[in-house]
Parts: C-alpha cells; sequence; structure tokens
C-alpha cells in the first residue's frame, strides 16, 4: 500500500495566504463596520430606502467579515486525535452560513421595497447622495484592501470580497437613485433601486452557498476534471487499472486525493507511485495525495471503481504491503 502525504509547497503557500488574508479581512471589516453605522443612521434621517437596504448588504458585509475572521483564527488550530484535520472546514461552514444570511436580508428588502412601490415615500435625496458617495468610497477601499488576502483561493475572503463588490454596486445604485429624485421628484426610484440591489445580494449569496454546499458534499472541486485525473495516472508506464478514484476539498486551497493503482505484477511500486505523486502535483495541483498501489495478487469485496465521492466498503486482503510516508 503506497501511501503518501506530502504537505511540501502547497501548504507553505496557503499559510501565507492566510496571514494576508487576515490582515485583508480585518482592515476591511473596520472600514466597512464604521460605514454601516454611518449609513443606517443616514437611512432613517433621509428615509431612504435604498440607503437601508445598501446598510442591510453593508450589515452582511461586516458579518460576512467578522465571520471569515473567525473561521480563519478557528481553522489554523492544530489538528488533534479526534479532529485530524483540525478545524479547516469552519471556514466552509461560516461561509454557508454567510450565504444563507444573505438570502434572508434580500427578501426583507423585496418585501419592504414591495409595499413602497404603490406608495413611494418623500426621500431626502441630497444628503442621500453625499451618504452614498462616502459608501461607494468605503466599498472601494475595502473591496481594495482584499484584493491585496488570497481572494483567487480563499472561498472565504472571495465570499466577503463579492460581497463588498455588490455593495458597491448598490451604493452606485443609491446614488443615481439620490439623484434621480433631487432632479425629478422621482421618489419611485428609492424602492426600485433597492429591487437591484436585493437581486445583487441575491446573486451573490448563490455562488457563495453553491460552492460551500460542493464542498460539505465534497464534490470534486470545479476547477479539477476527476476523469482526466483517472485517464492520465492510466497512462502511466506499468499502471493496468485506476480505481476508487476520490478527490474533495478539505478547505480553501487545499484539495485531496485518494486512489488504488493496479500496476503489472513483478513491477516495483515505489518508482510508479513517484510518477503518479508528481503527475498530480504538477499537472493538477494536488499536493495531498494518498495512493495505494496494487498488483492482481489483491483482492477487493464490493468497489465502486469509478471517480466521486460514493462510500465504499473494502475487505482487502493485501500481499506484500508497501507503507510510504513523505512528510
Amino acid at each position: 500500500m503506497g501511501h503518501h502525504h506530502d504537505h511540501g509547497d502547497g501548504h507553505g503557500h496557503h499559510h501565507h495566504g492566510k496571514g494576508a488574508s487576515k490582515r485583508a479581512l480585518l482592515v476591511s471589516f473596520v472600514i466597512i463596520t464604521l460605514f454601516l453605522i454611518v449609513e443606517v443612521i443616514g437611512g432613517f434621517l433621509t428615509n431612504s430606502l435604498a440607503l437601508l437596504s445598501d446598510a442591510g448588504h453593508m450589515l452582511s458585509d461586516a458579518s460576512a467579515l467578522l465571520l471569515s475572521l473567525i473561521a480563519i483564527h478557528i481553522a489554523a488550530r492544530p489538528p488533534t486525535a479526534k479532529r485530524t484535520f483540525g478545524l479547516q472546514r469552519f471556514e466552509i461552514l461560516a461561509a454557508l452560513i454567510n450565504g444563507v444570511t444573505l438570502v434572508v436580508i434580500s427578501l426583507i428588502i423585496f418585501w419592504e421595497a414591495y409595499q413602497r412601490l404603490f406608495d413611494p415615500p418623500q426621500v431626502a435625496s441630497g444628503k442621500m447622495i453625499i451618504i452614498a458617495t462616502i459608501g461607494l468610497l468605503a466599498n472601494i477601499a475595502a473591496a481594495f484592501v482584499l484584493m491585496r488576502g488570497d481572494y483567487k483561493d480563499n472561498v472565504n475572503v472571495r465570499s466577503a470580497f463579492l460581497h463588498v463588490l455588490g455593495d458597491l454596486l448598490g451604493s452606485v445604485g443609491a446614488i443615481i437613485g439620490g439623484i434621480l429624485m433631487w432632479s425629478f421628484g422621482w421618489y419611485i426610484a428609492d424602492p426600485l433601486i433597492s429591487v437591484i440591489v436585493a437581486v445583487l445580494i441575491l446573486l451573490s449569496a448563490w455562488r457563495v452557498t453553491k460552492d460551500s454546499v460542493n464542498i460539505l458534499l465534497e464534490s470534486t472541486p470545479s476547477r479539477i476534471d476527476s476523469t482526466e485525473v483517472e485517464s492520465k495516472l492510466n497512462q502511466l508506464a506499468g499502471v493496468t487499472k485506476v480505481h476508487d478514484l476520490h478527490i474533495w476539498t478539505v478547505t480553501s486551497g487545499f484539495d485531496s486525493l485518494t486512489c488504488h493503482l493496479i500496476v503489472e505484477d513483478g513491477l516495483p511500486s515505489y518508482p510508479i507511485l513517484n510518477e503518479a505523486l508528481e503527475l498530480l502535483q504538477h499537472e493538477f495541483g494536488i499536493s495531498h495525495a494518498t495512493i495505494q498501489i496494487e498488483n492482481s495478487s489483491v483482492t477487493h469485496g464490493d468497489l465502486h471503481c469509478m471517480g466521486g465521492a460514493a462510500p465504499h466498503s473494502h475487505s482487502h486482503t493485501h500481499e506484500g504491503e508497501h507503507q510510504h510516508h513523505s512528510h
């Protein structure tokens, strides 16, 4: 049985990214929270639903950032005998809670806007424009800070970044609504802009929720084609069959793979194992792989030979087992 866990480059980068992400999340959390307070007060003073819905979006931003910060802190705890991966999945749970909260906020805004459409109240549009402009600047600052974090590879930072981006568009909407009301007295612009903001919130909620649910269901990461992985492993010299291939994401930027390779009888298994590990690392960016090397003498019970995360029960009889750990 060739087992290999290589925590080399992949994980070094992972932790470096975490430090930058933590700073980025903290700074943007402070920016967003300060402005959230301004916008809530402004929304009530000016009687603008567009500002309040933007504030609702900012509240979700602030809670998203706070959740992400707590998640990164908790996920950094070392693994224990009971939790061998540590609490790295907590980050994904945080992203899921975040996505669901966003859906609820957008539904509240839809309902409030629906009631206002029939009888749009007066809005202090001049003040609204000023507050929304400050909001836009706060969002630009927060987005800029988050871009310096690991927003491409980290689902949590990316979810926070998407929130801020949607929020930025919400502020632009509030400014446009303010200008329309100020110039033409079109007070219906206020609930209409809120609906647009709510749709933006729903879209980012859908993305974040879908990504986190996929990870929690141990789906194959979207960037990896498991059939391609299987065929590339099959092409290695000496390999006759690949089975029980499973690829999943533990947490952002940390993909795992397990599989069994059946090799021709009489061939040494370590060279094939090394080739397989190199292939996975260089072609698919998977540095955490556990590969079992077998020959025709190994018999299996009930097997699920397809890739994917189907449950599998094995009754193995191993002759000449190999154990290989490289840390």
